[in-house]
C-alpha cells in the first residue's frame, strides 16, 4: 500500500465529538509538520464546543472563550465540521472504517452517577446535568420544569458543578441577565422563590474537589451569603497529616479560602448558601404525592486508607434537612458506543493512552482511539483535556510511523459528504454553525447580553432555511 499522509494520500482521520479534546486533538493533529492529514469532525447536535456551550456556567464568559482557538481549528480548509450527525444513527462504525485511516472517539461523559438510596426518584429529585442542560440551552433538556417555588434546595456533591449550579441558584435576576443563560431559565429563575442552598459534601474541606478559583466566586455574591459551619472547616487529624504529606499549596489555599468563610457572620442578604463537609444523604424524605419534602443525613468521620489518603465512613449521627429540592453531582459517565469496547464499571472507553483495547485480545483495536473524559473519566479542567489529547494524537502517530492503521475503501472528502448527504441531509458545516453564532451574538448584544442562543433543534434549522 503507498504511503499516508502526503498531498497525494492524505491521511483521513474522524473525530466523533466536538468538545475540548476534539478540537485539541484536531489542532494537534494539523500542527505536525510534514503531515497532510484531513479531519472530519462529527457531533450530533447542529453546535459545536460541548460542554464549553452547553456546561460552562453562564456568568463565566472568560472560561468560553476558549472557543475562538477553536473556531480557529476549524477555519483550516483541511478540517470539516458535520453537525446534527449521530454516530450509531446516522452514520454506523462500518462507515468511519471505510473512509478513514483513524477514528478519534471524543464523546466525553454524557450521563450521571446515581446516590443510590431510598427515594432517589422522588419528584423534585434530579441529575446535576439536568438543570445544567437546561440553564444553558442544550436542545436535549430545554422542556424540562423545575419547582423553583421550592424554598430550601440540597444539591449533593462538592465539585465544580455542584458549585454552578449553587450560584445559578443564588444570582440575582441582574446578574443573570448580563450571561448568555437561556430565556426560559432566566425568566423562571427570576421568579425563584429559593432562599436557602445547601451544598453537601461526604468527606472534608481538604478533600473537596471543587477549584479555587470556584470557591472564592461564592464569596461574591451580590444577594447571598456564604456560610460554612465552623466546625466542619476545621481538619481533623488524618487531612492535617494527609495535607502536611503531600505539601499541596492549592488544597491549603483552599482550606484557607473556606475557614475564612466560617468566620463570616451572616449579613441579611436575602439568601443563604451553606457549604456542608462530613455528610452523606442516606434517604430522600417524600410527602404523599411522591414529591421530596426533605432529606436524611450521616455524619461521617474521616478515616485513613492503607495508602493515607482520608475516606469517609459513617458514624451513628443522623440529621434531617428539610428541602423541596435536590440535585446530586456525584459524578458522571461515559455512554458506550455502539460497537466500541466499553469498561461498564469506569464508564469509559476501554483504552490504554487512547488506544482503544480489544477486551478479548487485551491487544489495540487498529486505527480506533479516544480522548478526554470517555478516555480517563470526568476528571479535570477544559485545559486538562489538551495534554490527553495531545497524548492521544502521539499514539495515532506512532501507530502511523509503524503502518498500523485502516485501510478504507473509499477515502475521498467528496465519498463521505455524499454519504452524510444522503444519511442526513440537515447537517450542518462550520459555515453554518457561523452564521447560527452571528444571529446568537447579534440578538444578545440588542438586549446587552454576550448572545441569545437558539435551544431548539428546529429553530436553529428555521434560521438557517432549512
Amino acid at each position: 500500500m503507498p504511503p499516508v499522509g502526503n498531498e497525494a494520500s492524505p491521511l483521513r482521520v474522524a473525530i466523533v465529538g466536538s468538545g475540548p479534546a476534539a478540537f485539541y486533538a484536531a489542532d494537534h493533529l494539523l500542527k505536525q509538520n510534514g503531515l497532510k492529514v484531513e479531519i472530519d469532525m462529527f457531533e450530533r447536535l447542529p453546535t459545536p464546543y460541548g460542554l464549553v456551550r452547553a456546561g460552562v456556567a453562564p456568568d463565566h464568559h472568560k472560561i468560553k472563550s476558549v472557543t475562538k482557538v477553536f473556531a480557529k481549528v476549524a477555519s483550516n480548509p483541511r478540517f470539516r465540521f458535520y453537525g446534527f450527525v449521530e454516530f450509531g444513527k446516522d452514520i454506523a462504525l462500518s462507515d468511519l472504517r471505510g473512509h478513514y485511516h483513524q477514528i478519534l472517539y471524543a464523546t466525553g461523559a454524557p450521563t450521571d452517577k446515581r446516590m443510590g438510596i431510598p427515594g432517589e426518584d422522588l419528584k423534585g429529585s434530579y441529575a446535576a446535568t439536568e438543570f445544567v442542560g437546561w440553564y444553558n440551552g442544550h436542545p436535549d433538556y430545554h422542556d424540562r420544569q423545575f419547582d423553583l417555588s421550592q424554598e430550601r434546595v440540597a444539591i449533593v456533591g462538592v465539585g465544580n458543578v455542584a458549585v454552578d449550579v449553587a450560584r445559578i441558584l443564588c444570582l440575582t435576576p441582574e446578574e443573570l441577565a448580563v450571561t448568555d443563560i437561556a430565556n426560559h431559565a432566566l425568566e423562571a429563575l427570576s421568579q425563584s422563590h429559593v432562599k436557602e442552598v445547601y451544598l453537601l459534601g461526604r468527606r472534608g474541606p481538604a478533600q473537596a474537589a471543587f477549584t479555587n478559583p470556584e470557591i472564592k466566586d461564592l464569596g461574591n455574591l451580590a444577594d447571598a451569603d456564604t456560610i460554612v459551619l465552623p466546625e466542619e472547616a476545621q481538619l481533623d487529624d488524618v487531612s492535617r497529616a494527609a495535607l502536611e504529606a503531600s505539601d499541596d499549596r492549592a488544597t491549603r489555599k483552599k482550606v484557607e479560602i473556606l475557614q475564612g468563610y466560617a468566620l463570616r457572620k451572616p449579613t441579611g442578604k436575602s439568601r443563604q448558601l451553606t457549604i456542608r463537609f462530613l455528610v452523606s444523604p442516606v434517604e430522600l424524605i417524600g410527602n404523599a404525592a411522591g414529591k421530596v419534602v426533605g432529606m436524611r443525613l450521616v455524619k461521617n468521620a474521616l478515616e485513613a486508607t492503607a495508602a493515607g489518603t482520608p475516606s469517609p465512613k459513617a458514624t451513628d449521627r443522623f440529621e434531617e434537612l428539610s428541602v423541596g429540592l435536590v440535585f446530586r453531582s456525584v459524578g458522571y459517565r461515559g455512554a458506550a458506543l455502539p460497537g466500541v469496547p466499553f469498561n461498564e464499571r469506569w464508564g469509559v472507553i476501554l483504552n490504554e493512552k487512547g488506544r482503544v483495547v480489544d477486551p478479548e485480545t487485551k491487544q489495540p483495536v487498529v486505527g480506533e482511539y479516544c480522548s478526554g473524559w470517555i478516555k480517563r473519566g470526568p476528571t479535570g479542567v477544559i485545559g486538562t483535556n489538551k495534554p490527553d489529547s495531545i497524548e492521544t494524537v502521539s499514539c495515532m502517530l506512532d501507530d502511523l510511523a509503524r503502518g498500523s492503521i485502516l485501510h478504507p475503501s473509499e477515502p475521498q472528502a467528496s465519498k463521505m459528504e455524499e454519504l452524510v448527504r444522503e444519511h442526513q441531509p440537515k447537517y450542518l458545516s462550520f459555515v453554518d454553525w457561523l452564521r447560527l453564532d452571528e444571529i446568537e451574538v447579534k440578538n444578545g448584544r440588542a438586549q446587552g447580553r454576550p448572545r441569545d442562543k437558539f435551544t431548539r433543534v428546529e429553530d436553529m434549522l428555521a434560521a438557517l432555511g432549512r
